[in-house]
């Protein structure tokens, strides 16, 4: 578990590549979304996909440009087993991974893929690297189509584009889900390219050719390297590409997709030299810090000494902007000497005055009332707390701007940065195309990173001192100032007779979670396409296509209802499900109880599929269920199923000290269907158990008079070393024929949640009904 921190991670199934430099001349390949019958497809080498199916053309173009269209295919919910079935949930219909596919349809031919005159393969993601190792398996996926190994391919974050209109965010769990087929065909389509210059060249059938390790073979012992064949593919023609030779291989004929892979990046970040935003080496930034209110969204009136500050050492500009007060100098040090010594005289916050039990009480108010009255069948009542919890990346908000009067250029770590680049521009009031956002990889994410609240800040401090400028938020500011998971309250109720469960109710009221970065956007513009009936807001409907039941558990209703407190919000990874299907998988663990079964033969009986019983029995067997452990030693497990993909967590905890308890095993099975980098997998369950051991634990987030008290690691309570389970096993479990990968970035964190709740529980005989378990303050908090 010695990684496990730097392993948290929020979307896709696998890994990382280094931007390499573009030497020209070139051949490039570029996907085009083609309005044509999927019947056309040529299927000489590839499976069927289970919702998606592709058709590729050649178009003319200076460079190499490939088109894939995308047809869905409506998905099937499995037959339920139990007596008393639960029909399908919208998510089991169409998830929100699924409306993310579906909103970047119109643009997945913006795609592009360059083959250089030195044979090295150079792709522009669309997406951002935040250590979830996207980039290793986007440079995975290239390299198995274009038959060239994979180091050399390079994988590079492409700056902001907003003609990708919906197709350029990261997040849900979604970029592998989306991009594998695509960026499949591309490389397919440019491999075909490579090898019909080779025919052309040798007057042989492409039939007759094959690709291994970046070089054309031919009848003959005939070679010719993409490196020398680059040139002649960037020839302008426009061809239609069909046969074998443009499809995508099988799997049966994968040598690196499915293999465990190191990430391309890792030696760059164990040894410093991966690059992040301050590392940039942008001409005349100059280090800025920000003086922040002391309450949560106030406002600045007044600068009391500002003539003071500006004559301190290095200090070159004092500015006010809407969020505080910034402070530009030569060092960081004295920009952070600068902030401290500011006197600001502050206006009034959103949230002035209220505290943690001020939210509970709001929260259980607007609890949504349970439908199914407790008569005259046997029931199981539960309600449970969640606090708000910080993101907490290792890397905090940090951004570079160089604002002139006709055009801004901005860096930043960002995950929707079509939307900052729309936000920054109307900001500065200058035209879309006069700004140029780079997305720089990020040092962590978790859900923090949708926003741009850095590169905002960066981009007004910059226009209003008139030089470039390079902003850093602190720890103290990251923490308190930051966006946080929102508080929620849960209230369960579950009846039962005669063996079975008849329903299955679960209200939630959380703080309002704000999504102005742009998935509200996409599913306004897919709203007829959501499997939600009525007016639904906008927070029901994500809620409604990311949580559902997997277990026939009757008739089965989960609701949502939000308290509109102004406060910076923000998804955290699993959005709604940590929390959700944490306080579920505890409900299920009594309802085993009451019905006087084990917990895992209980959810064996209820769960709806095969691949959902086969990650139970893994952890059941391999972690060894059922053994005997000390007193105040206990196991517990969980399951979670979601976008397409399913866990189960099996733990041991030693809570013979209820107030330190430490998880000290812990067995996960995975199922992801096709697992495009099995090692990165793994790493992403460890990340979701980290985070489920903290905030089920320790770490949360005490509001406190308008503002969290918490201003580092060590008062947050994230995990530590001593803190994670010295045996970690994680197995991945083989995919169906044909599978597609499903989501994993967040799938690890709420069967781990209900896991742990429930060994603690099972450990100390209490039942927890409030998270973090253990959470005091126990800390001086820093100054506001």
């Amino acid at each position: 578990m010695a990684g496990a921190h730097t392993d948290r991670a929020t979307e896709g199934t696998a890994a990382d590549g280094a931007p390499g430099a573009s030497p020209a001349p070139t051949a490039e390949s570029a996907e085009s979304a083609e309005s044509a019958d999927p019947a056309a497809v040529p299927d000489a080498r590839t499976t069927a996909p289970a919702r998606r199916t592709f058709l590729t053309y050649l178009v003319a173009a200076p460079t190499l440009a490939v088109a894939t269209g995308i047809a869905t295919d409506a998905a099937a919910p499995a037959e339920a087993r139990a007596a008393v079935p639960s029909p399908p949930a919208p998510a089991d219909v169409l998830d929100l991974g699924d409306v993310l596919i579906l909103a970047g349809k119109p643009t997945s031919h913006l795609l592009v893929l360059r083959v250089d005159e030195e044979g090295t393969a150079h792709f522009r993601l669309p997406r951002e690297e935040v250590g979830q190792g996207l980039t290793t398996a986007v440079a995975m996926l290239v390299a198995e189509e274009l038959d060239t190994p994979l180091d050399r391919v390079r994988v590079q974050l492409d700056d902001a584009r907003p003609e990708l209109l919906f197709n350029q965010l990261t997040g849900s769990s979604n970029s592998i889900r989306s991009l594998y087929g695509p960026v499949r065909q591309t490389a397919a389509a440019a491999r075909a390219r490579m090898v019909a210059v080779a025919a052309r060249r040798w007057r042989l059938a492409p039939e007759s050719l094959s690709v291994r390790a970046g070089v054309v073979h031919g009848p003959g012992g005939r070679e010719a390297s993409y490196a020398s064949l680059a040139k002649a593919a960037a020839a302008g023609r426009t061809e239609k590409l069909n046969g074998p030779q443009t499809a995508v291989k099988p799997q049966s004929e994968h040598s690196l997709v499915g293999v465990p892979t190191s990430r391309v990046d890792a030696r760059a970040i164990v040894t410093g030299r991966q690059r992040y935003t301050l590392d940039l080496d942008v001409p005349g930034a100059k280090p800025t810090m920000v003086r922040r209110p002391p309450t949560l969204n106030g406002t600045v009136r007044a600068v009391r000494n500002e003539a003071a500050v500006r004559a301190m050492p290095g200090v070159l500009d004092v500015v006010a902007i809407e969020t505080g007060v910034a402070v530009v100098a030569e060092t960081f040090g004295q920009a952070l000497e600068g902030k401290d010594a500011l006197e600001v005289d502050w206006g009034k916050g959103t949230v002035d005055g209220l505290s943690d039990e001020d939210v509970r009480q709001r929260l259980r108010a607007a609890t949504p009332p349970l439908a199914v009255p407790p008569v005259l069948t046997r029931h199981v009542d539960a309600e449970f707390d969640f606090a708000f919890v910080s993101h907490a990346p290792l890397e905090t908000n940090s951004a570079v701007a160089d604002v002139r009067e006709d055009r801004a250029t901005i860096w930043s770590g960002l995950k929707s940065p079509i939307v900052a680049l729309q936000t920054i521009a109307a900001e500065l009031g200058l035209p879309q195309e006069k700004v140029t956002v780079h997305v720089v990889q990020g040092g962590g994410s978790f859900g923090r990173r949708l926003f741009f609240d850095a590169a905002l800040e960066a981009a007004r401090v910059s226009q209003r001192c008139g030089r470039p400028v390079r902003l850093m938020w602190s720890r103290i500011d990251d923490m308190r100032h930051g966006r946080m998971r929102p508080a929620t309250h849960h209230k369960i109720r579950a009846t039962y007779a005669l063996g079975n469960v008849l329903t299955f109710e679960h209200r939630v009221a959380a703080v309002e979670t704000d999504f102005r970065h742009g998935l509200g956007e996409i599913l306004t513009a897919n709203a007829a396409k959501l499997p939600v009936a009525g007016n639904a807001s906008l927070a029901q409907s994500l809620f409604l296509t990311t949580v559902k039941s997997p277990y026939d558990f009757g008739v089965t209703t989960q609701l949502l209802n939000e308290v509109p407190l102004r406060m910076p919000t923000a998804s955290w990874r699993s959005v709604y499900s940590a929390n959700t299907r944490g306080a579920e998988e505890i409900v299920v663990d009594e309802l085993a109880a009451r019905f006087g079964q084990d917990p895992v033969a209980f959810r064996r009986a209820f769960l709806k599929s095969a691949r959902q019983r086969a990650v139970l029995d893994k952890v059941a067997e391999d972690g060894e269920w059922g053994r005997e452990l000390p007193e105040g030693c206990a196991q517990g497990v969980g399951f979670h199923e979601e976008y397409m993909s399913r866990t189960a967590c099996l733990v041991e905890i030693d809570a013979r000290d209820p107030r330190t308890p430490r998880v000290t095993k812990a067995v996960i099975a995975v199922d992801a269907g096709l697992p495009v980098n099995p090692r990165g997998l793994e790493a992403q369950m460890l990340g979701g158990l980290t985070d489920a051991i903290s905030t089920t634990l320790r770490a949360g987030l005490h509001l406190d008079e308008g503002l969290p008290l918490e201003g580092s690691y060590s008062q947050f309570h994230y995990a530590r070393q001593h803190d994670s389970p010295r045996e970690v096993r994680v197995h991945v479990l083989p995919a169906e024929r044909g599978a597609e990968p499903g989501g994993a970035g967040e799938l690890g964190v709420p069967a781990a949640v209900g896991a742990i709740a429930n060994a603690y529980a099972r450990a100390t005989g209490t039942r927890p009904r409030s998270f973090p378990v253990n959470f005091d303050v126990d800390f001086d908090p820093f100054p506001r």
